[in-house]
């Protein structure tokens, strides 16, 4: 009754069994990855042997587990080690076959207890095991049974090797369902149905780091320890009216100590009160919660989250409004280039709604630009509104993989050379968190090898390391910028996609479309989502670039007590003195801090404003000049509040 029912694997249950039933060889090792259920096809095997579901040969027998660990533990003296396990084989051998030995992790017999001269315990266990004496079942991985296992031949030998693969899906829901009244019966909640297909589904979409059915098991279990504890977690309303009761109980009893009657008896009415409403809120609480002791899809889907960041639970409103207004939200950090954020806000409400597929990235963009028109800016922008943190942002600079052995630095060292332990760059950021935004910033700059490693992940969204783990970019959106063909840009600049612009651009176009396959392989062209032109900026998006720079300024002086506006004027003339189509809108970031930021500092230093004041920074002369706005003044000053 304390191992759980094992269901599914009677196939590897029946080949055990054959196995055991042989002649000579009659010890199977169970090989598979970590958390396919190994160890439980021992559990399922020791319970059909219990209840005499077997061949005749192994009726009546006992599976029994030996405890490595607890044999090695205490033993001081040589030879102690080696004296505990040969009285274990002595039992083993008097039992006459009715014992069968379950040892799991059987790599550690391999080594286990060796002293200098000594024997280890596979050495110990290879004549009783030869003989036919000892039967014994083995589970290992098949990293392990490779590495200690198969170079020991004369061990090898000696066991029949039974692979386990990892179940398919509905093998999981069905494991799931016969799990089910174990978990229920522990955690005091139900599972709906919908919930353990949802719980298999998702866990195998999403937690690929891991193997079925383990994965799906320990999503139940969590989402149903999650449930349990938000059931007996008093809601916060009801918090705060006990904390008050037990304010006013310690009032009292003060009040009582100070033989203040008259107080202590209004504290005590005060008390029975709110104890009242207390138990009243309590006891509709409670019984609104007997209702929801159903572990259903969402509770899956917050714990997938909180395991990978990825949300996969149905959207609430405010998040559907903020998907439908994420061009809004975009614009407030990206000014023009409105085809390129509506199509980055496509690719992401494609994926949040369900229609993306599932086998891809997110999505997959090129933009092309002149520098400083806001390519990287918009990736940054799409961080923050994805995942409220810039930091979300994985940016890669490819001019730092022009040599081909560059690349194993992105992916991760083959075995055998130095910092293949550590990992790649990319492949352990999208491991330890796989829901992200990925910049690779110039990406023509990069060696073409690289390019093959990235058409891989473009088209079926998974990448293998050096240490050959299966890395998942299907919950990443790819940015690569680049500025191939931007001489061909025109100046005044209408922003679009590859063939989708005015007829007077088409030609331009066709030159950057000519550059662009000049430089990449039409079959990693082919496999981007979209390929987004950024044209120049104009005089007007630089003046509202003017505003937004302003607004970072202002934010940092309020810290101070400081308000600071800008006239139209001033906006005006930093606009032009910082317009530069060939640079974009980095040389404002320039204007402003010679203009307005370090004449300002020197203002403030010197004491020619205190908290409190608002700074109206104009223009007179041609020169940026700081006033102290003043009550009378201020409704006749033109002005542009930042």
């Amino acid at each position: 009754g304390k191992l759980d029912p094992v269901i599914g694997r009677d196939t590897e249950i029946m080949r055990l069994i054959q196995i055991l039933s042989r002649r000579t060889k009659n010890n199977p090792v169970l090989i598979g990855e970590a958390g396919v259920g190994k160890t439980a096809i021992v559990e399922g095997l020791s319970q059909k042997v219990a209840t005499n579901d077997v061949p005749e040969i192994l009726m009546g027998k006992k599976v029994v587990s030996l405890d490595l660990g607890a044999m090695i533990a205490g033993s001081r003296f040589r030879g102690e080690f080696e004296e505990r396990l040969k009285a274990a084989i002595e039992e083993i051998q008097r039992s006459e076959g009715e014992i069968i030995l379950f040892i799991d992790e059987l790599h550690t017999v391999v080594g286990a207890g060796a002293a200098q001269g000594a024997m280890d315990a596979s050495n110990m266990l290879k004549p009783a095991l030869s003989r036919g004496e000892l039967q014994c079942i083995g589970a290992t991985t098949l990293d392990e049974y490779h590495k200690h296992i198969e170079k020991d031949a004369a061990l090898e030998r000696r066991f029949a090797p039974v692979y386990v693969d990892e179940p398919s899906v509905d093998d999981t829901i069905e494991m799931l369902r016969g799990l089910r009244d174990r978990y229920e019966a522990h955690h005091k909640v139900t599972f709906s149905d919908e919930a353990l297909i949802q719980a298999a589904k998702l866990s195998a979409r999403y937690v690929t780091d891991r193997r079925l059915p383990d994965k799906a098991i320990d999503l139940i279990d969590e989402a149903a320890a999650k449930l349990r504890v938000a059931l007996y977690s008093l809601p916060d309303d009801l918090k705060a009216l006990k904390t008050e009761i037990d304010r006013l109980l310690k009032e009292e009893e003060q009040a009582g100590v100070e033989r203040d009657y008259e107080r202590a008896a209004r504290m005590k009415s005060e008390r029975l009160r709110i104890e009242d409403e207390f138990n009243s809120k309590r006891d509709l609480w409670e019984q609104e919660h007997k209702l929801d002791e159903v572990v259903d899809i969402n509770d899956i889907a917050e714990v997938i989250n909180q395991w990978t960041g990825i949300p996969v639970s149905q959207m609430m409103e405010d998040e559907k409004d903020k998907l439908l207004q994420m061009e809004g939200r975009l614009h407030e950090r990206m000014i023009g280039q409105e085809k390129a954020v509506a199509a980055v806000a496509d690719a992401i409400r494609r994926a949040r709604s369900g229609l993306k597929d599932p086998r891809r990235p997110i999505g997959s963009f090129i933009f092309i630009g002149p520098s400083g028109v806001g390519k990287t800016e918009l990736a940054k922008a799409l961080a923050e509104f994805m995942f409220d943190d810039e930091e979300a942002l994985v940016r890669i600079d490819m001019s730092e993989y022009r040599e081909q052995h560059n690349v194993s630095r992105l992916f991760g060292a083959p075995p055998g050379y130095v910092g293949y332990e550590e990992g790649g760059q990319l492949t352990e950021a999208v491991r330890r968190r796989p829901y992200r935004v990925i910049l690779f910033d110039e990406v023509e700059k990069a060696h073409p090898e690289v390019w093959n490693a990235l058409m891989q992940i473009l088209d079926d969204g998974r990448l293998t390391d050096g240490q050959g783990r299966v890395v998942d970019f299907r919950n990443t959106v790819l940015i690569m910028t680049s500025n191939l063909g931007t001489e061909y840009i025109n100046k005044s600049g209408t922003l679009g996609f590859l063939g989708s612009m005015e007829d007077g651009d088409k030609s331009n176009l066709e030159k950057i479309e000519k550059a662009l396959k000049g430089t990449f392989r039409p079959e990693f062209l082919n496999r981007i989502d979209e390929t987004i032109v950024f044209s120049s900026l104009t005089k007007e998006d630089m003046q509202k670039i003017v505003v937004l720079q302003a607004e970072d300024i202002r934010s940092r002086l309020s810290e101070h007590g400081l308000q600071v506006e800008l006239t139209e004027a001033a906006t005006e003339w930093l606009a032009s003195e910082g317009f530069d189509p060939a640079f974009g809108a980095r040389p404002l970031k320039r204007a402003l801090q010679k203009h307005v930021e370090s004449p300002l500092s020197i203002s403030l230093l010197s004491g020619d404003f205190v908290p409190g004041d608002t700074v109206i920074v104009d223009i007179e002369d041609g020169k940026v000049v700081f006033m102290k706005k003043e009550p009378s003044k201020s409704k006749k000053m033109d002005k542009a509040e930042v």
